[in-house]
C-alpha cells in the first residue's frame, strides 16, 4: 500500500486506486492484515476485523457529524459503504443522497487512505480505535443518530465506556476573565474530588482551566479534540495535552495526524455533550460554540447549567440567556453533582453566619429592636414598643443582660457598647 493522506507527509502521493486489502469487487479483506499489523508491532483484536478497518478508513474520507454517511453505514454497514465507495460498478451512486459531486468528493480523500497505517500510528503513541459495537464503546453517543461517530480514535489507559459513565463537560470562552478561569478549575477540581470525570476540549480559556483543576486534584479527566489523538493542538497546550493522555484519556474522530478546522470544532461539541451527564457552561457570548454544546445537551435531554457572571460583561451575556431558559444556575461542583449525580449526592445547605442574636427567641428579640441604637429607655417605654406587658418586658431584659446585650443605667436600659460600623443601626444593636 502507498502512504499517502493527511500525516503522509508532504510530496507523497498514492495512485488513484482502492486502498490495499480493499478488493473494487469486494471491499476490505482481512488477506495480509495480520501479517502486515504483526510486523508493525501492534495487537489486533481477534474479532471484527474487516469492520474495524472499514471504519478506520472511513473516519478519512466522512466529515464527523456526516448525518448522511451514517444512514448508509447503518443501512449497508462499513465494509460494504467503503466497498462502494472506492468501487467502480455503479453500486455507490444507488445510495440514496448520493450525487455525482458528492462521490466524486468521496473518492478523492479515499484515495490515499490507510487504515492499517492509522492504526498502527495510533497504537504507537498508547492509543486504540474504539468502534461501536466494541465493549468500550459509550453506548450514550448512540443517542446521536445518524451523526454517531464513525468511530473514536483513543489516546490514554483508562475504559473510556466507563469514565463517560460519571463524566460532566465543563465548557467556556476561550478570551475567558480571570474569573472565569478561576470558576472552570474550582469545578474541574471539585467534581473530580467528588469522583467526576471532567471533560472539555482542551482549548484556551475554560477549557484548559478545567482540565488543570482537575488534574490538580489528581482526578479524571478527558479532552474531546477536533484533530487528531497524535496532535497537539492548540500547540500552546501541548504539554496539557500529554499530561491529559498520562493521566486521563485523549478522545477524537478524526486519525491520525489529521488536523483541526472551524467546523470540525462545532461538530465536535456534539460528541461532547452526547458522551456526559451534564454540561457546565462558564463563560460563553451570545455567539459561542460553548452555547452549540448546551444546545446539543438540552436537544439530547442531558442536563444542561450555567455559572452566572456580572450583569455587564459580555462574556457571561450567552450563559445569562442559558439560564433564562431551560439552564440551571450552579455556582460549585457540590451543586453540578446534586443535579447530575444519583439519589443522596446532595450539595450542603447555603445559609449566612451564624450571629449572636439569631439564637434569641422571638419575644427576647423583639424586646432587643425596642431599645434605641443610643441612650437610655425605661422599661415601661421598651414594653410598649415591644408589643409586651412590663413584667415580661423587664423579664427579658435581665436574660438580654445576662447574654451581654444590654446593660441597666438607672431607672433606664441601653444597648451595650460595641465596635459597629458607620451608620449602625438604628435599633436592636447589631
Amino acid at each position: 500500500m502507498t502512504p499517502g493522506g493527511p500525516g503522509a507527509g508532504p510530496g507523497i502521493r498514492a495512485p488513484i486506486r482502492a486502498p490495499e486489502g480493499v478488493d473494487e469487487g469486494r471491499g476490505i479483506s482481512a488477506p495480509g492484515v495480520r501479517e502486515r499489523s504483526r510486523e508493525a508491532g501492534w495487537a489486533r483484536p481477534a474479532v471484527g476485523d474487516r469492520e474495524r478497518l472499514a471504519r478506520a478508513a472511513l473516519t478519512r474520507v466522512l466529515e464527523p457529524g456526516d448525518e448522511r454517511g451514517g444512514r448508509w453505514l447503518r443501512e449497508i454497514g462499513a465494509t460494504e459503504l467503503i466497498r462502494r465507495i472506492t468501487a467502480r460498478d455503479g453500486s455507490a451512486e444507488q445510495l440514496r443522497g448520493m450525487t455525482a459531486k458528492r462521490l466524486a468528493g468521496y473518492r478523492l480523500r479515499a484515495e490515499t487512505v490507510d487504515p492499517e497505517r492509522d492504526l498502527a500510528s495510533v497504537a504507537a503513541v498508547g492509543g486504540r480505535f474504539v468502534c461501536p459495537g466494541d465493549r468500550e464503546w459509550p453506548g450514550q453517543l448512540d443517542d446521536l443518530g445518524y451523526s454517531r461517530p464513525t468511530g473514536l480514535w483513543v489516546r490514554g489507559r483508562p475504559d473510556l465506556r466507563l469514565w463517560a459513565l460519571r463524566s460532566v463537560a465543563v465548557v467556556g470562552a476561550r478570551a475567558c476573565t480571570p474569573y472565569g478561569a478561576h470558576m472552570a478549575a474550582s469545578l474541574g477540581a471539585g467534581l473530580a474530588e467528588l469522583g467526576w470525570v471532567v471533560v472539555s476540549g482542551a482549548a484556551f480559556g475554560v477549557d484548559g482551566a478545567a482540565h488543570r483543576g482537575a488534574l490538580s486534584a489528581g482526578g479524571a479527566t478527558m479532552a474531546v479534540l477536533a484533530c487528531g489523538v497524535d496532535v497537539a493542538y492548540p500547540r500552546g497546550h501541548a504539554e496539557l495535552i500529554e499530561r491529559v493522555a498520562e493521566q486521563g484519556l485523549l478522545i477524537g474522530e478524526l486519525p491520525p495526524a489529521d488536523h483541526p478546522t472551524r467546523s470540525r470544532f462545532i461538530l465536535r461539541n456534539r460528541v461532547i455533550a452526547a458522551l456526559t451527564r451534564g454540561t457546565v457552561v462558564v463563560e460563553a457570548e451570545y455567539r459561542s460554540g460553548s452555547l452549540v454544546t448546551a444546545g446539543s445537551a438540552q436537544r439530547l435531554g442531558r442536563f444542561t447549567m450555567g455559572v452566572p457572571g456580572p450583569a455587564t460583561s459580555g462574556l457571561s451575556a450567552g450563559v445569562h440567556e442559558l439560564l433564562r431558559g431551560e439552564g440551571v444556575l450552579v455556582t460549585d461542583a457540590a451543586e453540578v453533582a446534586e443535579l447530575v449525580g444519583e439519589i443522596g449526592d446532595l450539595a450542603p445547605v447555603r445559609r449566612g453566619p451564624v450571629l449572636a442574636r439569631d439564637l434569641l427567641d422571638a419575644a427576647s428579640a423583639r424586646v432587643l429592636d425596642a431599645l434605641p441604637s443610643q441612650g437610655s429607655v425605661g422599661q415601661r417605654d421598651i414594653a410598649r414598643t415591644a408589643g409586651t406587658g412590663v413584667d415580661e418586658a423587664l423579664g427579658r431584659l435581665y436574660e438580654l443582660h445576662s447574654l451581654g446585650f444590654v446593660e441597666r443605667t438607672g431607672e433606664g436600659w441601653q444597648l451595650t457598647p460595641r465596635p459597629t460600623r458607620k451608620g449602625g443601626p438604628r435599633r436592636g444593636g447589631p
